[in-house]
């Protein structure tokens, strides 16, 4: 992240973003144009820094500075994305308690934890697969130990 002497006037998440695909059309461009943020140009930056990343969920944090100019971080992708990716599921149980959609190893739990650690809010990688258990668990993944 670089560091510099103007004014943050703004921070926007956005969250359900395609790496390598980002266009004007909603959800960026209403939410970058609201901010006067020019819009191609943040597409044409995250485009070339997600190109490797094409078609994956790349969530990304954008500082908007007073003079309309803008910084942003791109995060790894949700911790539920991760996991429905390793199941080989589209989304979650309706009813996470009684019927499960698959299976996950704590060895994989523990890879999306050290893959997501910088993101979460914790300071132990024992939180984090705490915090990935709890996601797997109400989405009807059952965690297998092996």
């Amino acid at each position: 992240m670089i560091r510099t002497n103007k004014k943050v006037i703004k921070k926007i998440k956005i969250q359900k973003i395609n790496g390598g695909k980002a266009s004007p059309a909603p959800p960026i461009g209403p939410i970058l144009g609201s901010s006067g943020v020019n819009i191609m140009e943040f597409c044409k930056q995250y485009n070339s820094v997600t190109q490797d990343k094409i078609g994956e969920i790349c969530p990304v944090v954008i500082t908007v500075y007073e003079d309309k100019s803008f910084s942003f971080s791109i995060k790894r992708p949700p911790v539920s994305i991760q996991l429905l990716n390793i199941v080989k599921k589209e989304k979650g149980s309706k009813e996470s308690n009684r019927s499960k959609i698959g299976k996950i190893s704590l060895n994989e739990i523990k890879m999306i934890a050290k893959n997501k650690m910088e993101d979460f809010n914790c300071f132990s990688i024992e939180s984090a697969i705490s915090m990935v258990s709890g996601t797997a668990r109400s989405m009807g993944i059952e965690i297998i130990d092996s």
